[in-house]
């Protein structure tokens, strides 16, 4: 696999990284087949990751591996149903993805810099001018639109949803919107209705 130093070290890695996300205690209906949920979104992110980057490095092909790494852990009910509780959520989210991610990519043999770097990226940290970083937003996004939408959707109200896909489309790279706006036509026809309305209210 090209930028890969290691392979048996890397496919060690994303191994380990799946053993724990096979104890995601929810799970998903696959072809008659029940899927650890969070193993499930990690198959998600290495696949659109390989589709938009097919070049990405290893540091970033282990971090959108272990995007969501043992996220039941830390469940959004034990904090306010408020936005001040939903930011602290998702920070303390991100720290143990970094910790944990960290943890197995050490026992799996990896060096200081490589953990630190993936940490990095698992943090969000210099979103805005790291291209690496902007790069997993952009898999992340992708894969909530193709995969999570539909389903989110039937929860909120339009309002709501017109506002967090705005929100999802200013995270984006133009080659996330590109890749985006191509998945269109294989969603539902009232999930792409609602997206380009998104898109193009305020123009």
């Amino acid at each position: 696999m090209s930028n890969v130093s290691d392979p048996h070290r890397f496919h060690v890695a994303l191994e380990m990284f799946d053993r724990a996300h096979r104890e995601d205690p929810h799970t998903e209906t696959v072809a008659g087949e029940e899927v650890p949920g969070e193993l499930l979104y990690a198959r998600r992110m290495t696949r659109w990751l390989d589709r938009l980057a097919p070049d990405a490095s290893e540091p970033l092909r282990l971090a959108a591996r272990s995007q969501h790494l043992e996220r039941w852990r830390i469940p959004r009910s034990d904090y306010p149903m408020d936005r001040r509780g939903y930011l602290r959520w998702r920070t303390d989210l991100k720290k143990l993805h970094a910790e944990r991610a960290g943890e197995i990519l050490r026992e799996s043999g990896y060096d200081e810099e490589t953990i630190r770097r993936v940490a990095m990226l698992l943090r969000k940290d210099r979103l805005s001018d790291d291209p690496e970083t902007q790069l997993l937003e952009d898999v992340i996004c992708l894969v909530f639109l193709e995969s999570y939408f539909s389903e989110f959707a039937r929860k909120h109200d339009e309002e709501k949803l017109i506002s967090i896909l705005k929100k999802t489309w200013k995270k984006m790279t133009p080659r996330g919107h590109a890749a985006a706006l191509d998945l269109l036509e294989g969603l539902p026809p009232e999930d792409t209705a609602l997206i380009r309305k998104a898109l193009t209210e305020g123009e």
